[in-house]
């Protein structure tokens, strides 16, 4: 069991990742309602019919997405599994967390197949669709602290204030990305051509998106320099300096996007990036000991120290 440890979990985190951008191809590609019922796919039958009124593609898009949350499920139930006997010889409240995010894993996907089920049912509703992306950001957060937690990766804790700029930044990104889900919605990717919009005129919550994004960029910028008058250890600034890159990177594309009509390769490439950033932010905040008690920092750091030791 412990050789899959590894194997295990970075899988889990890989396919809570896709699953953010095989959904985006389905609603970029209009095939939202390829399958246009759940559980079943069409009528009674949980797969893509011949001569389906929707079109085989459109379908066959949807089922693919479908079946890629199957393999989900078993993975998850892999990591639960494992969970329990990777940390039966931790100390007791490492033990509990990692049980704990296991757990949140199974909860996370079955909030994510009620959720796809809702969205299916209420013909792509914006509110659905964004709370489907937004559950997404969350599971995966959870996937790779239970990852990094059960494969002891190295934490180095920041000092103040460098610690509270980062659960700011932690905070602001995901106002960034809840925003990003408001612009979509908005916009002519919808997953249908007869799905509901939001409400919100797009050029304005265009502008405001990328006002956050700024906002974000400049204060990502001045955390860095922070740690760096403060001497932090070279890889937690690495960490916050590869969020940067793919940040201005993420600003690049949704600039063209915006001054190109949304063409479907640049706004799939946009949530390509957005799942990226979120990965490369959580995992810099999960090193740096970024949202963890100074008394449960000091018992990591002091834990680290003896396996060197050893």
């Amino acid at each position: 069991m412990n050789v899959a440890k590894r194997p295990i979990l970075s899988m889990l985190v890989a396919l809570q990742s896709a699953i953010v951008v095989t959904g985006g191809a389905v609603r970029l590609t209009g095939s939202g309602l390829g399958c246009p019922t759940w559980p079943q796919c069409t009528g009674a039958s949980y797969a893509p019919v011949p001569h389906q009124a929707q079109g085989q593609l459109h379908a066959w898009i949807e089922f693919g997405n479908r079946l890629i949350t199957v393999l989900l499920v078993l993975v998850i139930l892999a990591a639960v599994v494992g969970a329990l006997f990777w940390s039966r010889n931790c100390e007791r409240s490492e033990r509990r967390k990692i049980r704990l995010l296991a757990l949140a894993q199974l909860l996370g996907i079955i909030g994510q197949i009620v959720l796809g089920g809702i969205t299916v049912l209420t013909h792509l509703n914006p509110f659905s669709v964004a709370a489907h992306f937004l559950l997404s950001i969350v599971v995966i957060a959870g996937a790779l602290s239970l990852r990094n937690r059960v494969l002891r990766t190295a934490r180095i804790a920041i000092a103040s204030p460098s610690r509270q700029l980062s659960q700011i930044l932690v905070l602001l990104t995901g106002f960034v990305i809840t925003l990003g889900t408001v612009v979509t919605g908005s916009g002519p990717h919808a997953g249908d051509i007869a799905a509901k919009r939001f409400t919100i005129d797009p050029r304005t919550i265009s502008w405001l998106h990328a006002d956050s994004v700024i906002a974000l960029i400049s204060l990502s910028l001045g955390l860095i320099l922070l740690l760096q008058v403060q001497r932090a250890a070279s890889s937690i600034r690495y960490k916050f300096t590869l969020f940067i890159a793919i940040a201005l990177g993420q600003g690049i594309i949704g600039y063209a996007q915006y001054f190109t009509k949304l063409p479907v390769l640049l706004v799939a490439a946009h949530l390509l990036g957005a799942t990226l950033l979120w990965l490369a932010l959580w995992d810099a905040a999960f090193a740096s000991h970024s949202f963890t008690r100074a008394t449960t920092r000091t018992n990591s750091q002091a834990e680290i120290n003896e396996d060197h030791a050893i």
